[in-house]
C-alpha cells in the first residue's frame, strides 16, 4: 500500500506511516501516489485525498484481505486481454522452479507489478511475474513466482491468482514447490507425487475461503477428500517411467506450516507421526482454492533437503534457503520434462 499519513482532529499527523504493499516494500506498480490527507477546511470532520477515484478503489482493494468476484475478474480480463489467449493450463512454480515457465513458446510476459490489483513476490528465486503462452501444444499460464502468508499476506491474497486463473479459462492447476522431505525414505532430488495434504495452517482456523462465500467460485462448503487428481497421478508416475527416473518418484502426503522459519525438531517428529511425508510454506492454501472452483489439480514436492528429525549439533543439519535453491537449478531439467510430458498428454487427450 501507498505510504500516507493522516491527520487527526487537532491537525497533527498520528505519526502513522505505512509501506508500500504491505511489509514487502514494493509499490504495486500502478498509480497510488504518496499522497496526505489533511483535515477539511469547512470543519466537518471530513477527511481530504488528493487521490482519484481509480486510485482509492485500487488501495481498498489492496487493504482487503479478500478480492471480490468483479476485482478478479477485471485482473483476468487484463490479462486474457494482453496476451490474446485463453490458457487451459495453469502452473505456480516453486521456489527455484522459474525455468518451467521458460520453456514456454511465444511468451507474453507480464510483470506482477504492471497487473493490476496484484501483489508482488518478495521472495529469492521467485521471478515475480506471470507468463502465458504454449507448451506441447496446449495454451498455458505460469507464475514465477508465488505469495505466501509468511510475507504478510492474508492467505486469501496468497491464493488469489488460482482464481485469476479460473476466470482465464483454466481448468487444471499444476503447483510445484520445494519442500523438506520427512520420510526417511526421501533422498535429496526426489520428487514426491502430492496425494493428499494436512492443513496445518487450517488447524489453526486459517483458510484463503474465509469470510463471505461468492458462489459463482464454488460452494460455501467443499469437499477435499479427492483434492489431487487420480488420474494425473498415474500418468505422472508412468511418464517418470519412460524419463528413467522411477526410484526418484513418490507418491505421499504434504503439509504447509506458515514460515519463514524451519521447523523444530518436536515439530518434523509430530507431522511424521500424522503421516506427513514432506513439509513446506505453501501449496495447501492454492489447492484448496483451485478445488472450491472446480479445478483439477496436480501437484508434486521437489525434495530440496532431508529433515532432521534427531537432536544433532551439526550445523550442516540444518536446512538453509540457498539449499533449497542449488538443489532446485540440478534438478530442474528433470521436472520440467515431467511437467511437459504431462501438459503433452492433457492437449493429445482433448485434440
Amino acid at each position: 500500500m501507498t505510504g500516507y499519513k493522516v491527520a487527526n482532529g487537532n491537525g497533527h499527523s498520528n505519526g502513522n506511516t505505512k509501506e508500500t504493499n504491505g511489509s514487502n516494500g514494493h509499490s504495486n506498480g500502478h498509480k497510488l501516489a504518496d499522497y496526505t490527507a489533511q483535515e477539511n477546511p469547512t470543519g466537518n470532520g471530513k477527511i481530504q485525498c488528493e487521490l482519484t477515484h481509480e486510485e482509492l478503489r485500487a488501495l481498498r482493494v489492496l487493504n482487503e484481505d479478500t478480492y471480490p468476484y468483479e476485482v478478479i475478474e477485471e485482473i483476468a480480463d487484463f490479462i486474457t486481454k494482453g496476451s490474446g489467449m485463453r490458457p487451459r493450463i495453469g502452473i505456480i512454480c516453486g521456489s527455484g522452479l522459474g525455468s518451467l515457465a521458460d520453456m514456454i513458446q511465444d511468451p507474453k510476459i507480464f510483470e506482477y507489478e504492471k497487473i493490476p490489483n496484484f501483489p508482488v513476490s518478495t521472495v529469492e528465486g521467485h521471478a515475480g511475474r506471470l507468463v502465458v503462452g504454449t507448451l506441447e501444444g496446449a495454451t498455458v499460464m505460469a507464475m514465477q513466482g508465488r505469495f505466501h502468508f509468511y510475507e504478510g499476506y492474508p492467505l486469501a491474497k496468497c491464493s488469489m491468482p488460482v482464481r485469476v486463473m479460473k476466470l482465464c479459462g483454466v481448468e487444471y492447476l499444476f503447483a510445484t514447490n520445494a519442500a523438506g522431505g520427512i520420510n526417511p525414505r526421501f533422498q535429496v532430488g526426489d520428487i514426491m507425487l502430492m496425494h493428499d495434504h494436512v492443513n496445518m495452517l487450517g488447524f489453526a482456523g486459517n483458510s484463503p475461503l474465509q469470510g463471505p462465500n461468492d458462489p459463482r467460485f464454488g460452494p460455501r462448503f467443499p469437499a477435499l477428500v479427492n483434492s489431487y487428481n487420480k488420474d494425473l497421478i498415474n500418468k505422472a508416475i508412468e511418464i517418470a517411467k519412460a524419463m528413467g527416473i522411477e526410484s526418484n518418484i513418490h507418491v505421499g502426503v504434504y503439509s504447509c506450516l506458515g514460515g519463514p522459519n524451519y521447523e523444530t525438531i518436536a515439530e518434523l517428529k509430530a507431522l511424521r507421526m500424522m503421516g506427513v511425508d514432506a513439509v513446506g510454506m505453501s501449496t495447501v492454501h492454492e489447492v484448496i482454492t483451485a478445488r472450491h472452483c472446480d479445478m483439477k489439480v496436480f501437484a508434486f514436492s521437489l525434495i530440496t533437503n532431508k529433515c532432521a528429525t534427531e537432536y544433532s549439533d551439526k550445523k550442516d543439519e540444518e536446512a538453509n534457503h540457498d539449499e533449497v535453491m542449488a538443489v532446485a537449478k540440478n534438478r530442474q531439467k528433470a521436472c520440467c520434462e515431467l511437467v511437459s510430458r504431462l501438459i503433452r498428454e492433457i492437449h493429445m487427450a482433448s485434440a
